[in-house]
Formats: structure tokens, C-alpha cells, sequence
């Protein structure tokens, strides 16, 4: 079932093209610029939270933690109703979870009310990536999908450097809860346009015009999944991959004021610099992987040289504590972040490479669940170290995490990448 049903993947003609595509990954990319202000919300807000809670670091983990257990839990309920339902309803049910989710967190007034509700937030907000990656996959040709997932992966990273500005605006101006509301809003005010614009297609096979007949390959047994090794390597990569870019999203700003001594301000004003080397790297791990293709490098060998430079690069972290100067810590974070990102559009892409369209929603949940089992831990391992030591032990982590990752990716998903460039080879010699 694994060979076929990869090797009919891949054998598969372009998708259809067309104006309207683009339209729709602007909208996937807003959802996740949204998305992503939503989980910065508590991460710029936690000096204060802490004090209004009376929270301690390792309190702070549990309440990140709790989020990440929210993505664990709902990540594979999430990737079957985009499958089931359909990208459509299935990320507009998703939005109006996570939006309401986030509006309740203003009522929160102790750590474990807040911890709920972040809980509550991340069983939704996790069909951002399953359902973004499924019409990904649906809409565009495998050399443009690392462009189209960077684009949409990049409003991470877009959405994370709006967040330290916009959230100290209205924490200064209003208070925090009003900041956790106001966020709320943005995914309300983005579901009509979604519905409006977004059309799921009649038949993705039929429209790709391969004349195939695909129905004794689209009810994939759960049991078929899990002994796949190329699964077991994309979960792999997703488990220690994740918590690095998580640690700079929910840590660096308690980093910033605990460590560094930055006020709230400064850090609104500053914070926000690291996040947009991140933007760049997103669309830099997209671009980068088009134009190797373009100049005919196999797929595979794309991933790699794309995944393991900025796997080294991410190395980066580790001088982050070692330097006094603030400005070069700021520096150091951005160059790992922007690696880390170059290197997360890849790893994302790696799932279009190595599935087919529609097991593309199942695959990113089993993926979501291992990133979600360490986003779980990481944070609880982050908040007990950072009490009883320092920040550099974790620097240590997220520094050498990407590497690992990427050797667990292409160590165990060496022979899906085998299959593909021999289908390649034979498909170049009919013609």
C-alpha cells in the first residue's frame, strides 16, 4: 500500500492553475499572521501575567505547556475533519474554536483558569497547519508547493512580530484583558472572506487530469499509516524541531525581561526585530527549494542541502547566553530563528513529497502529535530549568534540536525518497 500509494502520488500531473490560488494562500497566510498574534498574546504578556497570577517560571511552563497539550490532543481530530469535511468547514470550525478560546482568556483569573483556556485555544488553533498544508497540496504543483507553504508559513513569523508591538499598545492602553478580546477579533472579522472566497475542489484527481482511478487508494487503514517509516520519519523531524521555534515564541520574552533586564516597552519595541529573520527565512526556505528544482536537482537532494545548512546554522543559539552585548544576543536569536524557519518550510514540504493529497490532513495530525508531545514537555522542562538554573541549558537544546530532526527525517525517510527518484528516473525515460 506505501509504494503504490506514493508512487500514484507522484505520478500525478500539476493541479489546476489559476489567479484564484493566490487569493486563497493570502488568506492562509492571514489566518496564520492571526493564529500566530493569538499564541504570542500570553508569551508578550507574561511579566505581567506573572505578577497579576503570581506566577513562577515553572507555573508559566504548565500554562504553555497546557497549550501545546491542547495541539497534541486535537491535532489528529483536526486533520480527519479537514479530511472528512473538507478544508472549508473544517477551518472555519476550526477559527471559531480557537477565537473563542482566546476571547475567554481575558475572564481568566488564576493560573489554572488560564492554563484551560489555553488548552481550549490550542485543540483549535492546530487545523491551522492541517488544513493549510491539505490545500496547499490540493492547489498547487510540487515545485511551487515549499514556495506556497513558506509564503504560508512565513505569517508565523509575521504574525509573531506584529504581536510584541500591537499586544504592549493595548496592554499600555487598555490592559491586558482587552488584548486578549481584541485578538479574538481578527479571526472573526477573516471567516466570511474565507467562506466567500475558498472553493473546495469537486475532485482534486479528476482536476489534475490523470484519468486515475484513486478510490482504492483513498481510505488509507490507520494501521497501514503507522507502519510507514516515512510517518514515523516526519514525526520524528516535527518532534524536535517544534519546541525550537515554541521556545522563542513563548520564552523570549520573559528571556528579555528576567535576563536581559528589558522593560515591557523596550521589549515591544525591540522584541519584534528577531521574528521578521524569521519571516525571511520562511520565504527564503521556499524560494530556495523552487529555484533548485527549477534547475533540476532531485527532490530529495533539495531537502537535504536545504534542511541540513539551516540545521547548522540554528547552532547559533548556542552563543545567545555566552555574550554580554544585547544587541548581538538579539542578532544571534534572529540568525537562528531565520534558519529555523528556512528550515521549518522545508520540513513541511517534506510531507507533500512523501504523500499524497489526501492522506496530507492525517499525516500532518500524527506529525502535530509528536511536535505536541514535546511542545508539551519542552515548556516543563524549560520553566524547572530556567527556576533552578539558568536560560543557557535550553539555549544548548534549541541549538542542536534541528539537527537532529533533520537526521531523523532522511535517515528513516531515505527509502520514500528512493521510491520517488526511481518513479522520476522511469517517468523521464518514456518520455
Amino acid at each position: 500500500m506505501e509504494v503504490a500509494t506514493n508512487e500514484i502520488a507522484i505520478a500525478t500531473a500539476a493541479p489546476p492553475q489559476g489567479r484564484r490560488r493566490w487569493f486563497v494562500l493570502a488568506l492562509l497566510f492571514s489566518i496564520t499572521v492571526i493564529n500566530f498574534i493569538d499564541r504570542q498574546t500570553v508569551s508578550v504578556l507574561a511579566p505581567v501575567l506573572k505578577q497579576v497570577l503570581h506566577l513562577t517560571d515553572s507555573q508559566y511552563g504548565r500554562v504553555v505547556a497546557g497549550f501545546q497539550f491542547g495541539m497534541m490532543t486535537g491535532e489528529l481530530p483536526m486533520g480527519a475533519l479537514m479530511d472528512r469535511w473538507g478544508v472549508r468547514l473544517g477551518l472555519t470550525s476550526a477559527v471559531l474554536w480557537w477565537s473563542g478560546a482566546t476571547a475567554m482568556q481575558s475572564l481568566a483569573r488564576t493560573g489554572t483558569q488560564l492554563g484551560l483556556t489555553r488548552f481550549w485555544m490550542g485543540t483549535g488553533e492546530c487545523g491551522n497547519y492541517s488544513g493549510g498544508l491539505k490545500v496547499v497540496s490540493q492547489l498547487f504543483s510540487p515545485r511551487e508547493r515549499t514556495l506556497a507553504i513558506g509564503i504560508f508559513n512565513s505569517g508565523s513569523m509575521i504574525g509573531a512580530t506584529l504581536a510584541p508591538p500591537l499586544i504592549v499598545f493595548l496592554l499600555q492602553h487598555y490592559g491586558f484583558r482587552a488584548a486578549f478580546l481584541s485578538v479574538a477579533v481578527l479571526g472573526v472579522i477573516w471567516l466570511p472572506l474565507w467562506y466567500w472566497i475558498y472553493r473546495e475542489p469537486e475532485s482534486v484527481e479528476k482536476d489534475r487530469g490523470s484519468g486515475e482511478d484513486f478510490s482504492a487508494f483513498l481510505a488509507v487503514p490507520t494501521r497501514v499509516s503507522i507502519a510507514d517509516r516515512s510517518l514515523w520519519a516526519i514525526m520524528l523531524c516535527r518532534f524536535f524541531i517544534g519546541p525550537v521555534m515554541q521556545f522563542y515564541w513563548y520564552w523570549i520574552p520573559s528571556y528579555l525581561f528576567s535576563a536581559r533586564h528589558l522593560s515591557i516597552s523596550q521589549i515591544g519595541f525591540l522584541a519584534w526585530i528577531p521574528f521578521l529573520l524569521g519571516d525571511i527565512g520562511g520565504f527564503a526556505g521556499g524560494s530556495a527549494a523552487g529555484l533548485l528544482q527549477r534547475h533540476g536537482m532531485r527532490i530529495d537532494r533539495v531537502r537535504k542541502w536545504t534542511m541540513y545548512t539551516s540545521s547548522l546554522l540554528c547552532i547559533a543559539s548556542l552563543l545567545v547566553p555566552l555574550t554580554q552585548s544585547t544587541s548581538l544576543a538579539f542578532l544571534l536569536i534572529g540568525v537562528a530563528m531565520l534558519a529555523d524557519n528556512f528550515l521549518s518550510a522545508n520540513m513541511f514540504g517534506s510531507m507533500t513529497d512523501l504523500f499524497p493529497e489526501h492522506q496530507v490532513g492525517r499525516v500532518t495530525g500524527f506529525s502535530g502529535v509528536a511536535a505536541g508531545l514535546s511542545g508539551l514537555l519542552f515548556p516543563l522542562l524549560t520553566g524547572i530549568v530556567v527556576d533552578r538554573f539558568s536560560y543557557t541549558p535550553i539555549f544548548v537544546l534549541v541549538a542542536l534540536m534541528p539537527l537532529a530532526g533533520t537526521a531523523a527525517l532522511f535517515i528513516l525517510g531515505e527509502p520514500g525518497y528512493k521510491r520517488i527518484a526511481r518513479h522520476n528516473t522511469a517517468r523521464e525515460a518514456e518520455h
